[in-house]
């Protein structure tokens, strides 16, 4: 069975300051789907956040093209390595569609993790690379965001709450 949320909890916690941070920051997307033998699958990722959904981008022979298309529900994480960890956790569907010549989205992802001078060379050698790509977007019906200051894993939570209340 799905949990979702409404839409409106989405977007309050995807407009913390914090989730701001994860979503428009450096840091790789932790993507996971199901493969199409059923086997999990976990892979860092780039992606450009557009104030709702998420878009990933790959080659339309990748792997993961086959598996989401029979699998349409994922799970991704984003998550520091300091301490207090900050995570932003997130799950939906994704939708799929095929995009001629290399998306501008795509480039902007890409901008996050280089210099500008990497990110000139780098944008020439995709868009000289891929005639086409798959965009993959991700719309959100469940995020969660543990920041160990405000917001807990529910368990710790849980174990929080037992102890005060001995």
């Amino acid at each position: 069975m799905t949990i979702t949320m409404p839409q409106h909890e989405i977007a309050e916690i995807l407009a913390k300051p914090y989730s701001q941070q994860l979503l428009f920051g450096s840091l790789p997307a932790r993507f996971s789907y199901v493969g199409v033998d059923g086997d999990p699958r976990v892979v860092p990722i780039g992606f450009h956040f557009d104030g709702e959904r998420l878009q990933i981008f790959t080659l339309p022979k990748s792997a993961k093209v086959n598996a989401l298309r029979k699998h349409p529900r994922v799970a991704l994480t984003i998550d520091t390595n300091g301490f207090p960890p900050k995570v932003l956790l997130i799950r939906g569907s994704v939708e799929l569609r095929l995009e001629e010549g290399v998306p501008e989205e795509y480039i902007l992802s890409g901008r996050k993790v280089m210099t500008e001078e990497q990110h000139v060379g780098w944008t020439a050698g995709v868009k000289s690379l891929y005639d086409e790509m798959l965009r993959i977007t991700v719309t959100p019906d469940w995020v969660k965001l543990l920041d160990f200051e405000t917001t807990l894993p529910q368990s710790v939570q849980d174990v929080i709450d037992a102890q005060q209340q001995a």
